[in-house]
């Protein structure tokens, strides 16, 4: 792999963003996250993936844990300075847009080791030290997806007559 697929990861973004603008979420189940926490989850791993992508391109050892993202006192404490999902939305919007730009830069630098531990329920579990371009992919193929269908299971079903 000697890029990123940039492009791939923008139209991932457009489809968790596109679910988010539909709105109408309904409560998660016990122990999920709430629509709002999800996309404060995201903003925040965007966050981190930035801070990894730039120290690829400037050379620096740099280690990638998703672990500090998912816990909740923190989403909710985003969820509260975003004001809601609506604030969440254009946060998002601008982590995303920032990590697409610096995908769009890595080149050759995709192939640097980046120690890198994610986890997501049984969907995603990896300590190990990828290529930075592979956990990019990762976050394209499986943890966009796995949050998008999230979001769509939390729409509210429309009561049958």
């Amino acid at each position: 792999m000697d890029e990123v697929d940039a492009a791939a990861l923008r139209r991932a973004y457009e489809e968790v963003l596109a679910e988010v603008d539909t709105g109408g979420f309904g409560p998660p189940p016990d122990g999920e996250l709430s629509a709002e926490q999800i996309v404060a989850h995201l903003a925040a791993n965007d966050e981190l993936m930035s801070e990894a992508t730039e120290a690829v391109l400037v050379g620096s050892p740099f280690a990638y844990y998703d672990l500090e993202t998912i816990h909740r006192p923190q989403l909710d404490a985003l969820v509260s300075e975003c004001g809601g999902l609506d604030g969440l939305a254009a946060l998002l919007r601008a982590t995303s847009q920032k990590l697409c730009a610096l995908a769009d830069r890595l080149g050759p630098a995709a192939e640097t080791p980046v120690d890198t531990v994610l986890r997501e329920g049984f969907d995603l579990d990896v300590d190990d030290s990828l290529p930075w371009g592979r956990a990019l992919d990762l976050h394209t193929r499986v943890h966009l997806p796995m949050h998008l269908a999230q979001l769509r299971a939390l729409r509210r079903q429309p009561h049958l007559a």
